[in-house]
Parts: structure tokens; C-alpha cells; sequence
């Protein structure tokens, strides 16, 4: 179906799936996809040729398919551990840039070699956080640290990076509003296009998500993540 969309189409589709492995997997084995790991397994296992074979199945998976474009990896730095949404269900490499950025590089490598882009998550970082943006609002105004901005600026600087998909976390710091930063122009302009420098593709995460939908409306949201300086909703 995805091959008949791309051959119709007069220009070329971005097919986009969320894809990172472990508990963030919709590609399964029980449907006869290739085996994946999380993160959080990928770290642990610390080989480059193990981390080089479960992400090399995870793009198998999406080539099949059709699928050219990756939500992952997920460069959130689990800083606490009990994260209900990055930490403890394993989608993290590790605590620290040191540990993420090298794992990162070598995930994103494997999809390059298959033609997937890659999609870096959760900016301006969701590891900090003590609550789910799925179910409401996430304030890391005390806990967020700079160096969970180290992983996109490395990976920047080394020039993997297809795209930057954003959180939906309140961080008081960064945008004295309180608005999350999906929806801030100081967060999406002022620190990741100017200050970061990135000039490609920003994805916003799902705008139905409770954190956006439940305290924003998503007609509204949308029109202020437009303001903010989205490319992708």
C-alpha cells in the first residue's frame, strides 16, 4: 500500500512511524517483523556489533513496509530513574551525554544505511521529568538539566541530524509562560533555531496528547505551535 501512495504521489512521501524498540515497538515479531531492543537493553548489552544488529532489524522492519522516516532514537537523558515515560520503561541509553551520544550515533548510522531518516526526541528533554504528557501536564522546571541539550548539539555538530522532534514538558527556565514547549516560540525559535543553529525539519509530538489537548485544545494548540516555529505537527 505505502509503495502504491509513493508511486501515485508527485511529490515524494515522508512515511513516518514511531520505531524505537523495546516498549515503543509497532512492528513485532508477532507479526512476523524482526526481533528489537530497547535503549535501555542496547546499553546494557554495550557492543557495537549487538546495537548494529537490533537497529539494523528495526530499519529491516520499516524498509519492508515503506517506511522512510524514524521517530527515534529517543536522546532523553534518564536522569530520574523513575520516569514513568522514558526511564522506567526503558527508552533511554543512559543517565549521562557520554553514554547517550555514541549510542545515538551509531542507531542513527544503521538507518542512514537504509535510506531512513531519523528523527531525535525529546527536545528540549523529557528525562527529568516525574510525569507523562500523555495523561497531563509535565513541570521539569526543577529538575531539567543543561546538559540534556548536550545529545542534540553533538549530534548536530556531527551532521546525522534529519530531524527534531519536541516534548510537550514545562520547563520555567527556558519560557517564564509555562508554556510547554511545543507551543513556545522561546523554546522552538529562540533556543533551537537560533541558539542551537538547527535549520531542518521540527516535528512537534502528538497533539492530542494531554498535556496539549486537555489544558490547550488542539485547534488552538495547533495555531500557537505554528507561531512557535513548527515545520511538522
Amino acid at each position: 500500500m505505502v509503495l502504491g501512495y509513493q508511486q501515485n504521489a508527485r511529490i515524494p512521501l515522508f512515511v513516518s512511524i514511531d520505531e524505537e524498540g523495546g516498549r515503543v515497538n509497532r512492528l513485532k515479531p508477532k507479526y512476523g517483523f524482526l526481533e528489537t531492543k530497547s535503549a535501555a537493553k542496547l546499553a546494557k548489552l554495550n557492543n557495537a556489533d549487538s546495537t548494529k544488529k537490533y537497529t539494523l532489524n528495526a530499519v529491516n522492519n520499516m524498509y519492508q513496509i515503506g517506511v522512510n522516516l524514524n521517530y527515534a532514537p529517543d536522546v532523553d537523558l534518564a536522569i530520574n530513574p523513575d520516569n514513568p515515560v522514558i526511564a522506567k520503561v526503558e527508552r533511554s541509553f543512559g543517565a549521562t551525554a557520554e553514554e547517550v551520544i555514541p549510542m545515538a550515533k551509531s542507531v542513527i548510522d544503521v538507518h542512514h544505511l537504509m535510506g531512513v531518516g531519523a528523527v531525535l526526541k525529546h527536545f528540549p528533554g523529557h528525562g527529568s521529568s516525574k510525569s507523562d504528557t500523555h495523561f497531563g501536564v509535565a513541570d521539569v522546571t526543577d529538575y531539567w538539566q543543561f546538559e540534556e541539550l548536550f545529545p542534540y548539539k553533538a549530534l548536530l555538530d556531527s551532521g546525522v541530524v534529519d530531524g527534531i522532534m519536541t516534548a510537550h514538558i514545562v520547563n520555567e527556565n527556558l519560557d517564564s509562560r509555562k508554556l510547554p514547549a511545543t507551543l513556545s516560540d522561546k523554546i522552538i525559535t529562540g533556543i533551537l533555531r537560533d541558539f542551537l543553529k538547527v535549520d531542518g525539519v521540527v516535528f512537534s509530538d502528538d497533539m492530542q496528547m494531554q498535556a496539549i489537548s486537555k489544558q490547550y485544545g488542539v485547534e488552538n494548540a495547533v495555531k500557537m505551535a505554528i507561531l512557535a516555529g513548527f515545520d511538522v505537527l
